[in-house]
């Protein structure tokens, strides 16, 4: 018998998705898989939870007939869609499902035969801040970038409300997730009228009006104590990139 503590993966490059397979093996005459695949589903479910599976393919050893060995590759798939969706991996609404029962160009070892295929995408990364937020770690800091604010001042430009409700609803969609949003400016080393802080307590007070728990977030003003680029800066690129808003991961 060959090891089983294998993945099958099949990948081609697609504008959009990643497209790959993973195979699901089972004993004789089981719906549920067995042991070895178990342990490597659960860790294929940790490692792709974007992954969204639009193709599945249960296939059957040559024992017993074919019209048995194809209900039985519909169980086998049935039973792997379901501990998909318990663990929260999207199965498209219209998967495609094709019990190959016993008709297919079997393996010599009849333990290959008995499986069922799994077929999947994975989102290709994009550089979006909900993205970001995802991937990050407790104690990260990103920056909100495009968030900007009319000259000294706390009111935020109508062409960055964008950010802020991109930033509400990353919030409503992580409820775990708590943050302290930080304000910074660039070029005073004696920062005039709290700016920093007004601005970093303007994106809280948006939050909070918008229905995010108080216990959820807090906010910090610097000034320019922590500048990206070393005061003075040399241009007015340098002074854009100290300008900014961040909010640190605390919680997820």
């Amino acid at each position: 018998m060959k090891k089983l503590a294998h993945l099958v993966l099949v990948s081609f490059f697609i504008p959009l998705f990643a497209q790959e397979k993973v195979d699901v093996f089972f004993d004789f005459n089981k719906a549920n898989p067995n042991s070895k695949s178990i342990q490597i589903l659960n860790d294929w479910i940790k490692q792709n939870p974007t992954a969204e599976v639009y193709k599945m393919g249960g296939y059957c050893d040559t024992v017993d007939s074919k019209i048995y060995n194809l209900k039985l590759a519909e169980r086998r798939m049935h039973t792997i869609e379901a501990i998909l969706k318990l663990n929260k991996i999207k199965v498209i609404d219209r998967v495609e499902r094709i019990p190959f029962g016993e008709d297919f160009n079997f393996s010599l070892s009849q333990d290959e035969n008995r499986r069922v295929s799994i077929f999947y995408q994975k989102p290709t990364p994009t550089n979006s801040f909900s993205e970001k937020v995802k991937i990050a770690k407790v104690g990260e800091l990103l920056n909100l970038k495009g968030l900007n604010f009319y000259n000294m001042s706390d009111v935020v430009l109508p062409n960055s409300r964008p950010i802020m409700d991109e930033l509400l609803q990353i919030m409503n969609n992580n409820p775990t997730l708590i943050i302290e949003i930080q304000g910074h400016i660039c070029c005073n080393p004696g920062e005039v009228d709290d700016i920093s802080l007004k601005r970093a307590k303007t994106v809280y007070n948006f939050l909070l009006s918008n229905g995010i728990s108080a216990d959820r977030i807090t906010y910090k003003g610097f000034a320019s104590s922590r500048p990206i680029y070393p005061l003075p800066e040399k241009n007015e690129e340098e002074r854009v990139a100290n300008r900014r808003v961040e909010i640190l991961i605390i919680e997820k």
